[in-house]
């Protein structure tokens, strides 16, 4: 008799997985993809209807002096002459067809617009994320490390002025230090590493305050642990036993933290986009805003908030990588 058939049942069958925790499992990802969706309906509802509250983009089209004939012939053709339900219905048809419509300003369809713009937004915003960890990381573990010493308190002083600082006033200081002052950046432009650096920056001084911040308060609650205090007394080194025990289990809400600044940072990046003449998704949103361009506002509104809602759910899933717990829990 093997020792396999020795074991009790329920001992057994411990290392597989249950057919109803599968299936929790499996319902509880449907019921986060069907709340995604539904956020994204929301969104897509809420800005087609607030943004014709902005105005008739006929009147901007056309010239002062333009007859009321040529107004109804251009809504006409625009379609902005039929009932605004149609208009709303048709749109989530399109959605559903991934089809976005025609920009009024560019006369050409809204997805080619967009993605003539996305590497633009998609290089700033993985730039400002580099400058986010490099930075906001080992300040982190440092400030924890020192928490009370002269180190922490100036690190916990420039985060409390990076989160309360605008980011576009940052922006226009660095202008006026690294571009007019001392003429060793370019004010704006795009296409060169020289022209990234300083939007870049901008744009990820909120996002360091945060994180290191969120990461100091974190390891000073694991270090004061019980497994922290194991592996002192075991004759490890304080780096070494941040490192290598105190980092990980610290890192589940800075991760979620994370997750979060790289939806603020492509959401963020409008003003900064504006201020450095960046020509990405936000510097584009904003000219559709100005010219009252109805689809492409809906098609920018909706890829802000489609980023939010991936990346919250990836983040989610990686919750499980990180602590077993979390893993053991579904």
């Amino acid at each position: 008799m093997s020792d396999l058939t020795l074991l009790p049942p329920r001992a057994a069958g411990t290392s597989r997985p249950r057919p109803g925790a599968r299936a929790g499992l499996l319902r509880a990802v449907l019921v986060r993809i069907g709340t995604a969706l539904l956020v994204l309906l929301c969104t897509a509802t809420v800005s087609f209807f607030l943004v014709r509250l902005s105005g008739d983009p006929v009147k901007q089209l056309l010239p002062p002096d333009a007859t009321a004939q040529q107004e109804s012939v251009l809504r006409a053709g625009l379609g902005l002459d039929r009932p605004l339900i149609t208009q709303y219905l048709d749109f989530l048809w399109g959605l559903l067809h991934f089809d976005f419509g025609n920009s009024i300003s560019y006369n050409e369809p809204v997805g080619h617009v967009l993605a003539e713009r996305l590497p633009a937004t998609l290089q700033l915003a993985a730039a400002a994320l580099v400058v986010t960890l490099v930075i906001a990381l080992p300040a982190g573990i440092v400030a924890a490390m020192r928490r009370g010493r002269a180190s922490d308190r100036g690190i916990m002083t420039g985060v409390l002025l990076g989160q309360s600082t605008p980011p576009f006033w940052v922006g226009i200081l660095l202008i006026l230090v690294f571009a007019v002052g001392l003429h060793a950046l370019p004010a704006s432009g795009y296409g060169s590493f020289a022209n990234l650096v300083l939007p870049a920056v901008t744009l990820s001084v909120y996002s360091v305050a945060v994180v290191a911040r969120l990461l100091r308060s974190s390891l000073i609650d694991v270090l004061s642990s019980d497994h922290i205090r194991t592996a002192r007394a075991k004759g490890f080194g304080p780096v070494k036993t941040v490192l290598t025990h105190g980092l990980r289990n610290a890192s589940l809400p800075v991760v979620t933290v994370i997750g979060l600044e790289v939806g603020s940072l492509l959401g963020g990046a409008i003003l900064t986009e504006r201020v450095f003449s960046w020509p990405g998704v936000g510097q584009l949103t904003i000219e559709a805003i100005s010219n009252r361009d109805f689809p492409l506002v809906q098609a920018a509104v909706l890829f802000f908030a489609a980023t939010f809602v991936v990346v919250n759910l990836l983040v989610d899933l990686s919750y499980s990588l990180l602590d077993p717990r979390v893993r053991t829990s579904r």
